[in-house]
């Protein structure tokens, strides 16, 4: 107990130190120092300066511009009273398993996709109401949408259609080059970050147009959602997509639908067995609680954990054996994209790829495909502490599969992108062969921290550079908007339903 409350005074003099250090009360450990309960940490968004130097810049692109930032969004708004109410209940009151989170409060669902409600595996556990929307088409892709022209509890600020970032320009200016991003999680990113990544990589192609002295506008669009897949993401580049005739569609996913049991011939049905090393220390209900209330009581929690001698030791968990049957005949390294039995749904993906390339060709708008990053490899060693989530996702969230069989899929999936870009001429974005191999970089194995979102979109914006500086000098883009073309967004129409479900 002596060197537990060492502990506690050394963290908490330090803590004070660097407040006063810095100079400016503003955050500690990413946290506003005035916000009250605490939000989700959105990290410094500092980079260490090695880190950006693995980045290759293409030509012309001055290393300083990394450090510059978007402009705040003019559409942020003050958020209701009773939204915050209902947040914060939900956040308080977990039910279904937790399936059910707080954010989700605020989405705008598909009647198409939810039917009753009360009758939905998932919206059952709805607080007592949702926002409901109709479908133009009646189908039930994507399942929902962001409410739009609103700043909701988890901090996400959306545009006129409720997509992620700043108004869309409508109608769209003659110098204006629209670029749209699709995917994930990994592509709308934490809501309560104050800029996604995509929106960094405008920020820069900006920047160097001004460079450049070029008068081009390029404004970047982030239509992504968390927990959707390659077939959701078809119908949003369907339905929400083509009507901003974007000149470039860029696609971005890659963790929704990777089951590593395609290549295990019988999955071991063994629980999760922690090793005892890595059990989760106690922690009085004072102390969990008064950390969403105080970042400094969230130092003594962490100081708590460091002085448990039984931390794990950031190693991979022991695994239940399996055999693994890579599919005969399939080459490794220059994947058939024909090939029957794709793993980790490759088939299928291939197809939503195939429908979305094809919309995008009716209306002349390009398209890429870009690589996608899992923070695995056979052997990682990561800090038990600072890295807790990435053990959690890797060992616990994809067990009972082991790290090299993770890597290998993902580095497969990787090179079917790439010989998919390849054969049907769009261009490839390696963003995984450009980052750092860094755990500070992410969150868990797939979601980048903040300082991880910039050096993704630095690796991006610099890849994506050949491309516009092509299409630029060819006068492809900005391409012309059609005669007679309708410049309407697609925007919607959000209900509130309530709701009494009985259990």
């Amino acid at each position: 107990m002596r060197f537990i409350k060492d502990a506690l005074l050394v963290v908490v003099s330090i803590a004070l130190s660097a407040v006063v250090a810095e100079g400016v009360i503003r955050y500690l450990d990413g946290y506003p120092l005035l916000v009250m309960p605490l939000a989700e940490p959105t990290g410094l968004g500092s980079v260490k300066h090695d880190a950006v130097d693995k980045v290759a810049r293409a030509p012309g692109v001055e290393r300083d511009w990394f450090f510059s930032d978007p402009a705040p969004l003019p559409n942020k708004r003050a958020i209701p009273d009773d939204w915050e109410r209902l947040f914060r209940f939900v956040e308080a009151n977990p039910v279904g398993g937790m399936w059910f989170r707080p954010s989700d409060a605020f989405k705008v669902w598909n009647t198409s996709f939810s039917g009753d409600p009360c009758r939905h595996w998932f919206l059952r556990h709805a607080p007592g109401q949702l926002f409901l929307y109709d479908a133009p088409n009646g189908q039930a892709r994507p399942p929902y949408r962001f409410l739009p022209d609103v700043t909701i509890p988890s901090g996400l600020t959306t545009n006129q259609i409720g997509w992620r970032g700043p108004p869309i320009e409508n109608p769209r200016g003659e110098k204006t080059v629209r670029i749209v991003f699709v995917g994930s999680s990994t592509v709308v990113e934490a809501h309560h970050l104050p800029f996604s990544w995509p929106e960094y990589v405008g920020n820069w192609l900006n920047v160097w147009s001004k460079a450049k002295g070029l008068g081009i506008r390029f404004e970047v669009l982030n239509a992504g959602r968390e927990s959707i897949n390659s077939t959701d993401l078809a119908a949003v580049v369907r339905t929400e997509v083509l009507p901003l005739r974007p000149d470039l569609v860029i696609y971005h996913e890659g963790g929704n639908q990777f089951r590593p049991a395609s290549i295990v011939e019988k999955v071991p049905q063994d629980p999760v067995t922690r090793p005892s090393r890595a059990q989760e220390p106690a922690a009085v209900k004072w102390l969990k609680e008064a950390a969403r209330y105080s970042a400094l009581i969230g130092r003594v929690q962490a100081a708590f954990a460091m002085a448990d001698a039984s931390r794990s030791s950031g190693g991979e968990w022991p695994k239940p054996d399996y055999k693994v049957i890579w599919p005969e005949g399939l080459d490794e390294m220059s994947p058939d994209l024909d090939f029957a039995k794709l793993p980790v749904n490759l088939n299928l993906i291939q197809r939503d790829l195939d429908q979305i390339r094809a919309d995008l060709a009716t209306v002349g708008s390009d398209m890429a495909l870009a690589s996608f990053f899992w923070m695995v490899k056979d052997g990682l060693v990561v800090d038990p502490v600072r890295h807790r989530y990435i053990l959690e996702q890797l060992n616990a969230g994809n067990w009972p599969y082991r790290y090299r069989d993770l890597e290998r899929l993902a580095k497969f999936q990787n090179r079917l992108f790439a010989k998919y870009a390849a054969v049907h001429g769009i261009t490839f974005l390696d963003i995984v062969g450009h980052m750092p191999f860094d755990p500070d970089l992410f969150t868990d194995a797939l979601h980048t921290s903040y300082a991880g979102s910039r050096i993704r979109a630095w690796a991006a914006f610099n890849l994506l550079l050949p491309l516009v500086e092509k299409r630029l000098a060819d006068k492809a883009w900005p391409h012309a908007w059609p005669a007679g073309a309708s410049t309407a967004l697609p925007t919607f129409s959000p209900r509130t339903a309530k709701l009494d479900c009985k259990p």
